[in-house]
């Protein structure tokens, strides 16, 4: 098993499933948001027929703590023909952590019209020549790094160069796993806040609610992603991305909204 399903792997035990937090996956000295989603839908996964995350929607209501053991309460919806709905509770130490309500189904199967509307890949730099994501340069520690390559295009690589709120660049899991529907909300939360591209270290920038849009099953390979902040007023950002597969096709759609705060507060 690769690290990723080593370390969100999750046991019934009797209305709960239980795992525990690696602290490899922390971004300073928090676990990544992605990584506690990731957990939280493979308890799902147990609990629903259809085999992909398709939505989900995750509010984040405190930081996790990492290596430490959680628990995940997983209320079905309802379970249907084409998809499955489902919330999950994320709990450590008696306390809910994340609210996530996800809907699965299968990205093989067609479910209506097969025309086809997508969004076109972007060129991007070759991963060798994207620089890997620094945590010195954002002034943070970056323990994610132990598990995830996360390559920066590099007219966004330094913080505070570049003209609009972008961020760009590639990413796989380090041990060589191929991605997976349950491991792109992990990707579409791994790279820099996309502000510090056009504003610099500007302090911790917390999730209050993600949503990830599944799309297709990603193929072997990197995924290539697009994240852009337009919409920054008091501190609150909206922060749009997109990832695509080696073979260019659209894997996922994300929207967050998040919180750009001050280095002192």
């Amino acid at each position: 098993m690769s690290n990723f399903d080593t370390e969100t792997v999750v046991t019934a035990d009797g209305d709960l499933y239980r795992g525990h937090l690696s602290p490899d996956w922390n971004i300073g000295d928090n676990p990544n948001g992605g990584y506690m989603v990731a957990c939280a839908l493979r308890a799902v996964a147990e609990c629903v027929p259809h085999e992909d995350p398709i939505s989900i929607t995750t509010h984040f209501l405190r930081p996790g703590s990492p290596n430490m053991a959680f628990e995940v309460r997983v209320n079905i919806v309802r379970i249907g023909r084409m998809s499955s709905v489902a919330r999950a509770t994320f709990i450590q130490a008696g306390k809910d952590r994340l609210e996530v309500l996800c809907a699965f189904g299968d990205l093989t199967s067609t479910v209506g019209i097969d025309t086809e509307l997508t969004i076109p890949s972007i060129d991007l730099p070759a991963p060798d020549a994207c620089p890997q994501r620094s945590g010195e340069s954002q002034g943070i520690h970056l323990p994610i790094l132990k598990r995830l390559d996360v390559r920066i295009h590099p007219e966004q690589a330094k913080a505070g160069t570049y003209p609009t709120a972008e961020v760009s660049g590639w990413i796989r899991f380090k041990d060589g796993q191929d991605p997976n529907t349950f491991a792109l909300p992990v990707f579409a939360d791994a790279f820099p806040p996309s502000p510090f591209a056009l504003l610099g270290v500007v302090g911790w920038v917390p999730t209050l609610e993600l949503t990830v849009h599944i799309r297709r099953r990603p193929v072997s390979g990197w995924i290539k992603a697009q994240l852009i902040t337009q919409d920054l007023d008091r501190g609150r950002m909206i922060e749009s991305g997109l990832l695509w597969d080696e073979s260019g096709a659209l894997v996922a759609q994300c929207r967050q909204l998040g919180l750009v705060m001050r280095q002192d507060s």
